[in-house]
This record gives C-alpha cells, structure tokens and sequence, in this order.
C-alpha cells in the first residue's frame, strides 16, 4: 500500500542531515555542557553554535536572546508565566484571542484562576483578529499580548507586524506562538516588534522534544524552572545537546530553503484546492484565502464525519487531521472553527491537509484517487 503523509502541521520527518548531524552527540561527543573539563567545553562549544544558528533562523539581534525549551508548549508556558511573575504590576490584565493553541489558551485561563484579567479577542470569519478591539483591550495594566502567528487548524496569518507596532507604542511585551509560522514564512522578530517568540523543533523537520524561546534583550521574564544556572538562569537543567544540535541544523536548512519551500508546497496546496473543488462538491474553505500558511488547506465537506474521513484515508494509507494534534483524543467540535462563526455542520466535516518539502505531485495524485470516493461513500450511508 502507498504511504501518504499529509499531516506536516503535526508533525515532520526530520532531515536525513538532521538525524546525521546529532549521531555523533549521543556517543562521541556526550559531555555536559555546564562540565568544566574537555569533554564539557566541546558541548559548550557546540551549544553556543547551535544558538548562534537558531538566532540566525529568527533574525534575533544577540544569541543569547535564544533559551533552549523542551518544545513549543513549554516556550509558551514560560512566555506567559514569566512576564506575569517578573511583572511588578499589582493588577496585571493579559490579552490574547479565541483561537489560540491550547498551549496558551489553558496557560490563560489558570493564571485567570489567580485573579489575572484575560481579554480574549474574537476573530471574523477567516480567523484573523480586529485590531480596533485590540487597541481598545488594552489598559494601564495590561502586560502581555499573546497570540498565535499562524493557525495551526486552518493556517491564517496574524498581521502581526502591526500587532507588534501598537504593543510597542503602547508599552506592552508582545509574545507570538510562532510554532506553525516559522519555517514556513521568514519571521524576522526585530522587524516585527516581538518581544517573545516560541518556536519548535519538530514543525520545521528537526528532532521532537526541542524548541526555543526568543526573548528579545530587556524584556523583563522570571526563570521558571529552578535549579542550576543554565539557559542565562531562566531554565535549569542540562541542555538536551543532541535535539539542540538537530534543531539548529534544521534551522539552517530551512533558512537557506525557504523560498523553495514556500513555491513548492504553495503549488501543491493549490492544486490539491483546485481539485478538491473540481471533483467534490459541497466544499468550503476555511481559513484567510490569501493570509494563510502556503502549505495548510483546511476544508469541510457537507454531509461528511470527518473522523470517518480520516480513518477512511488511513485504510488508504493517507495521513490528514481532523484538527490540532494536541486535541485528537477530544470528539468536541474545533475551538477554531467555532469562533470563526463556522456553522456546526461545516465544522462536524473540516479536515486539514498540510504538506512540507517531502511531499510530491504523486501524493496529490494518489489522495485524490480516493478521496472523492470515500466522501460519496460516507455521504451515501449518511
């Protein structure tokens, strides 16, 4: 059976020269990077390097604006909880939006929990935020804004240089998940008025369990794991040497393939788009049709189960999602969807297809043998 993986928002396989270029991290080169002796400076060195290189990926002004996380969830976990406990504000209000990640919508709400006033921006019918509203959140004790730069449902883009523009007239710390955006579009964070940006290892073809946190110099952020001095004392324990050489490594590819990325998979997502819309009917996008991620189709098919057309692709050998991989295991309806104003049963048939550079033309071809099969299928039992 073909195999055809179309799940790249979930997931990536690493590059070949990723996994070559950590071999040599689990066995010759081992030493910890806080030792001392030889052994420890060699993976000082190679920490160092690999930082420069992830700095390099986000245009960030100085390395040391780069601390190493565990992934995505744990950059903006410390995003959010350490410029809430750094704040010296009495009465502390955050902002952020309803079609965030759970990674920083559950963040949200437990520091809500603490007597933290959260404003949660709505979104029009593409996903994107209106930035009067923004503009109108914020207060005297507002000390974040937090969102997520690309969807990773539905792929629309924050306009986030603007966000950025009125965070920093404002006097307000900006923080964006950029997990699904960085890779696929540049995102040049000096350029942009960030103040923080999580990104990950494993989005952009890099080893799992590695990710990164920007924090642009003078933000003020408390460590959050304590223990020893490592990561400019913002996050103990020893660094995970080998993912962090796969991260940066991937870094690198992906900031000298970017342009070919961008045409590639743009051209397979529009072609998949034109023949979905071409042999299927009762089809509907959803997400922005121009800002949106070149490699991320998200569509609902009328009188379609969307778990039934995921597990029908699979028999088939395709891999797509029926939503954020963080929430596979929920049979709830897309907190995304539901926010953009996507009617419930647009929203019981919305599957995301996203590609990255392994992809081909084949794999177009061979989804789309079945595709239109297995929708009349389920739509004909229904």
């Amino acid at each position: 059976m073909k195999k055809v993986y179309l799940d790249a928002n979930a997931t990536t396989k690493a590059f070949p020269e990723v996994v070559e270029a950590m071999m040599p991290f689990f066995s010759k080169k081992f030493g910890n990077a806080s030792s001392v002796h030889s052994f420890g400076r060699e993976a000082k060195k190679h920490l160092e390097k690999a930082r420069r290189s992830v700095a390099s990926f986000i245009n960030a002004e100085y390395p040391e604006e780069v601390i190493f996380t565990s992934g995505g969830t744990e950059a903006n976990n410390a995003a959010i909880k350490g410029v809430h406990s750094a704040s010296g504000k009495k009465e502390k209000h955050i902002i952020s939006s309803n079609v965030e990640h759970l990674a920083v919508l559950n963040v949200c709400k437990g520091i809500e929990e603490k007597g933290v006033g959260v404003t949660y921006l709505g979104v029009d019918k593409n996903g994107i935020i209106d930035l009067k509203e923004l503009e109108r959140s914020i207060k005297n004790e507002t000390i974040l804004i937090t969102l997520i730069a690309a969807n990773n449902e539905t792929g629309s883009v924050m306009p986030i240089k603007t966000v950025g523009d009125i965070a920093s007239d404002r006097g307000v710390y900006f923080h964006i998940d950029a997990v699904q955006y960085a890779g696929k579009v540049p995102l040049d964070v000096q350029k942009t008025g960030i103040s923080l940006a999580s990104i990950s290892g494993h989005k952009i073809n890099g080893p799992k369990g590695v990710g990164a946190l920007y924090v642009k110099k003078g933000v003020k952020i408390s460590g959050y794991l304590q223990g020893g001095h490592q990561e400019m004392n913002k996050r103990a324990g020893t660094e995970n040497l080998p993912g962090i050489v796969g991260f940066s490594k991937a870094c690198k590819i992906n900031q000298e393939k970017q342009s070919v990325y961008q045409d590639k998979v743009y051209e397979l997502r529009n072609e998949l788009f034109d023949r979905i819309n071409a042999e299927i009917t009762g089809v509907t996008l959803n997400g922005h049709p121009e800002h949106r991620l070149p490699n991320t189709l998200n569509v609902s098919f009328e009188g379609v189960d969307k778990e039934a057309l995921v597990m029908g692709l699979d028999l088939e050998g395709i891999a797509i999602s029926a939503g954020s991989a963080c929430t596979s295991g929920s049979v709830e309806d897309s907190h995304v969807l539901k926010a953009m104003g996507v009617a419930p049963e647009l929203r019981k048939g919305a599957v995301r297809f996203s590609m990255d550079m392994f992809n081909k033309k084949e794999d177009i071809e061979y989804l789309m043998e079945k595709l239109p099969v297995i929708v009349k299928r389920i739509r004909n039992k229904g």
